[in-house]
């Protein structure tokens, strides 16, 4: 499936992770692989759409501009506490309104190709007016991680 302007499908899939916590086992999901929906699906994913809208185009461009921009895998959980990969969005705000109403989130580093793409879905549909203290708040992280670089 290819994707469009505005929708790049992904397969994704999720494991199961056991993790020792001290004398605990604690069970955790994380994300198995994320592969395009061009490509053949992998054992267990779902087909996931990674859908641009443009009241969102302020918050691409914040995550853009961040040292490292990530995507959001927004997850179901099932009566059994099985997490289904449902949505991504490279929307922070999107993410975050999810993990308030306990709504698990995955992350993942933001490939080349997405940002190249949501790239061009702003530049094609224009840029949004971020408000000051947001951008304020994006360049501080810059200009902090420029100081521990040179020191």
């Amino acid at each position: 499936m290819q994707h469009t302007q505005s929708v790049w499908p992904m397969y994704v899939s999720l494991k199961k992770v056991e993790k020792q916590i001290g004398r605990w086992l604690s069970e955790s999901w994380e994300l198995d692989q994320v592969v395009p929906g061009t490509h053949e699906a992998p054992a267990g994913a779902t087909l996931v759409l990674l859908e641009l809208f443009l009241d969102e185009r302020a918050s691409y461009r914040l995550n853009l501009d961040m040292d490292n921009p990530m995507l959001y895998v927004v997850c179901d959980e099932l009566e059994d506490g099985t997490w289904v990969p449902a949505a991504i969005s490279a929307d922070q705000n999107v993410a975050a309104g999810c993990l308030e109403g306990d709504t698990p989130v995955l992350n993942l580093p933001m490939p080349e190709a997405i940002a190249c793409w949501i790239e061009a879905f702003i530049s094609e549909h224009g840029e949004v007016e971020i408000s000051a203290h947001r951008r304020k708040h994006v360049n501080r992280r810059k200009e902090v991680a420029e100081e521990q670089r040179r020191h």
